[in-house]
């Protein structure tokens, strides 16, 4: 799948990683509905490094279309909770 950070570019991530990609985007998702600014910001952080982490980059050069989209790592509270879907960030 690729996925877009906003502001950065595309990752190819492989479908094998999304459930560890799933694991992080919860708890930012649950920071969220607590609304805990804390809690928040190291959780996007650490689901942007985890895409990177498991992903390669995507060839700039290609338009290939985002599976998905992420916002980027300086978002607010209030910017990612317009973005979160009944699945969070990452579906699945």
């Amino acid at each position: 799948m690729i996925v877009r950070i906003l502001g950065e570019g595309q990752y190819d991530v492989a479908d094998d990683s999304v459930e560890r990609l799933n694991a992080l985007d919860a708890v930012v998702e649950s920071a969220i509905e607590a609304g805990d600014e804390a809690a928040f910001r190291p959780a996007l952080e650490a689901l942007l490094a985890g895409v990177r982490e498991h992903g390669t980059a995507h060839d700039v050069e290609s338009l290939d279309e985002s599976d998905l989209i992420l916002p980027p790592g300086d978002a607010t509270l209030d910017e990612v909770r317009e973005l979160l879907g009944d699945d969070g960030l990452i579906p699945g």
